[in-house]
């Protein structure tokens, strides 16, 4: 991975729930750790734009899309699961998983 590349990353989530608001917290803290200030996050709410996830079929909330850098990638949950998400991201090798 390219250090000097930036992160686009879209959170959906639905409405102010408490676990809405631990995936943002959770993401939060994940792009602070790990990307520094390499990123931009976008946090859209599905009730106030339906259409954007009907756009990107969003099934179930919260969802978080990484946009940029390719190879999009999609990880639904509240991201609790830090090496989960950093995999998913690719910002992890897969041999780490692999226990």
């Amino acid at each position: 991975m390219n250090t000097n590349e930036k992160f686009l990353l879209k959170l959906y989530i639905t409405g102010h729930t408490p676990r809405s608001e631990r995936a943002i917290k959770n993401l939060r803290r994940i792009c602070e750790e790990d990307l520094g200030g390499r990123y931009e996050m976008r946090v859209i709410d599905i009730l106030e734009q339906p259409q954007l996830a009907e756009d990107e079929k969003i099934l179930a909330t919260p969802t978080l899309i990484k946009v940029l850098p390719p190879p999009l990638r999609r990880i639904i949950g509240d991201l609790s699961d830090s090496e989960k998400v950093l995999l998913g991201l690719d910002l992890l090798p897969v041999e780490l998983n692999l226990k």
